[in-house]
């Protein structure tokens, strides 16, 4: 399979997994779990700015369609998808990026992928709560929901690409 029909296979499980399953389910304590901005991060490492924003803000304006939200998913899926090179830079190997392997916690590894996805999801998550919560005297409850939503989402996304990378990595 070639790369593009990964990304767009991508795409559309993760718009429709988002959209119509994860936005419906109510877990309480203010935790929203967010699959979406893996497929940001799972993009290749040599993927123009413009690409990438343009990718973040289609795939967030589908689920705001979906969800009634107004540009709060695209919103956020921007932020994230603008601080995703400073981030990468960041955190690149001395040798530089390897073409041929993509941001994922298989092929970059646990501690790397930690820090990299751990960053870029915690500013998507509060970036999300700050606009969708939009008042300051509530800041306390805006940090709540980013940790807790931040956690789970962390989690779910690791299981994720364990489950369903080891099974592509295996063909």
């Amino acid at each position: 399979m070639t790369d593009l029909t990964k990304n767009i296979l991508r795409f559309i499980l993760f718009a429709c997994t988002q959209a119509l399953i994860f936005n419906r389910l109510e877990i309480g304590f203010g935790i929203h779990l967010m699959v979406h901005p893996l497929f940001i991060m799972l993009l290749p490492f040599e993927i123009g700015v413009f690409s990438l924003m343009t990718l973040a803000f289609i795939l967030g304006a589908i689920i705001d369609i979906f969800s009634n939200t107004y540009g709060l998913y695209a919103s956020s899926l921007l932020m994230m998808a603008f601080f995703r090179p400073i981030i990468f830079k960041f955190f690149s190997p001395r040798e530089g990026y390897d073409p041929i392997k993509e941001p994922s916690l298989i092929d970059m590894g646990g501690r790397w992928f930690a820090f990299v996805y751990g960053y870029l999801l915690l500013i998507h998550h509060f970036w999300y709560f700050l606009i969708e919560i939009f008042r300051m005297d509530q800041m306390l409850f805006i940090l709540q929901k980013t940790i807790f939503s931040f956690i789970f989402s962390y989690l779910l996304s690791v299981l994720l690409q364990v489950f369903l990378m080891k099974k592509s990595k295996a063909k």
